[in-house]
């Protein structure tokens, strides 16, 4: 472990079903319910799930059919994402009275650099309780914790004692806990990763540090080189208070499957102005347009394309995005198509998007 990173105290704050929480905390009727946000619609997918609708494999990203099936009395609500952005706000508030240093990852969750904070505090764990307890009275919402060493770390341990706990990962259990940890809790290790693994007899963190880096690097490739350090608890990435966006999309999900080109083709000049309302918003355009395309059997194809020059009006991206269209012929009928830029010139322009040695933890 470097010395760099047995030096920082990271917290990562996790609100427990955000989205669910705020709607049942705005109507009483919902407490104690099961509740899904998003998926109402014939076609439409869950965006979050409160607990009690938890319990019944109901879960973000599922189909609202779906939903209804496992919970017979599910009670769906529609996404009120202006709410949960004005409470998000109320909620990063508190968190600058601790330090400056805050790095949002969602409306939800956010990583935050407490090595030195406005508190004088040298214990992370103490300031994460206060912190919670904070967004408890003054919000009414419950938030989780993970406390250590590095971001890595910190969003792992969020998760072990949710809903409304915390965990705390000092320097000196860091690898203790990582090596005892099933792989499909690392973050960063995926489905497909994970079943990869398990074919390499992978299962946990110990496993996985047995392994060296060229094996890694030779059945992973890139990724090879980040599961070798994480694992012996190396992760230097820093808590960005200003995060840059690497890509900017818009996708719509059609409430009949389209088996059409020509039909795409609309859809897609709507998604095009879309996109283009969104470039100018965040004032980055970019150099590589991709057409993200599920099919009705939700198996995913993405087609993308590299220019030579930055990007950001309808007409070109619809131009590129013909020409990704016809690329191929359609396996199956459409439910959903997408379009997004990356490659952007925020790197030239630095365009924001919003988006101890031994310590005392």
């Amino acid at each position: 472990m470097s010395e760099m990173s047995a030096n920082r105290k990271i917290i990562h704050i996790d609100m427990d079903a955000f989205y669910a929480s705020v709607e049942q905390m705005d109507n009483p009727e919902l407490r104690g319910k099961p509740i899904a946000v998003g998926g109402a619609e014939n076609r439409g997918v869950v965006a979050a799930a409160s607990y009690e609708a938890r319990k019944f494999g109901v879960r973000s990203a599922i189909s609202g059919a779906l939903a209804k099936k496992n919970c017979p009395d599910l009670i769906f609500v529609r996404p009120r994402f202006e709410r949960y952005k004005e409470i998000s706000t109320q909620i990063h508030k508190i968190f600058r009275d601790y330090t400056d240093l805050i790095e949002p990852l969602s409306l939800d969750e956010a990583y935050l650099d407490v090595t030195q904070n406005k508190k004088g505090n040298p214990s992370a764990s103490l300031l994460a309780q206060e912190i919670r307890d904070r967004i408890f009275h003054e919000v009414g919402l419950t938030a989780s914790a993970g406390i250590s060493i590095n971001k890595f770390v910190a969003k792992i341990a969020s998760d072990y004692n949710k809903p409304n706990g915390q965990k705390t990962v000092t320097p000196d259990e860091v690898i203790p806990f990582l090596e005892v940890l099933p792989i499909r809790k690392f973050y960063g290790v995926g489905k497909v990763t994970t079943e990869k693994m398990y074919q390499l007899g992978i299962f946990t963190g110990l496993e996985l540090k047995s392994k060296s880096l060229e094996f890694l690097q030779k059945h992973f490739g890139k990724a090879g080189n980040y599961y070798y350090h994480v694992v012996r608890g190396i992760h230097n990435s820093e808590v960005k208070s200003s995060r840059i966006a690497k890509s900017v999309a818009a996708e719509h999900t059609f409430e009949v499957n389209l088996s059409s080109e020509i039909f795409m083709l609309e859809q897609l000049d709507k998604i095009a102005s879309s996109l283009e309302r969104r470039l100018r918003k965040h004032t980055v355009s970019g150099k590589t347009v991709t057409l993200k395309i599920k099919y009705s059997d939700f198996t995913q194809q993405t087609r993308s394309k590299t220019l030579p020059y930055f990007i950001a009006d309808k007409v070109l991206i619809l131009e590129t995005v013909k020409e990704l269209l016809y690329q191929e012929r359609m396996k199956d009928s459409v439910r959903l198509l997408g379009i997004s830029m990356s490659n952007l010139n925020t790197e030239e322009k630095k365009s924001v998007v919003a988006v101890q040695l031994k310590f005392d933890f």
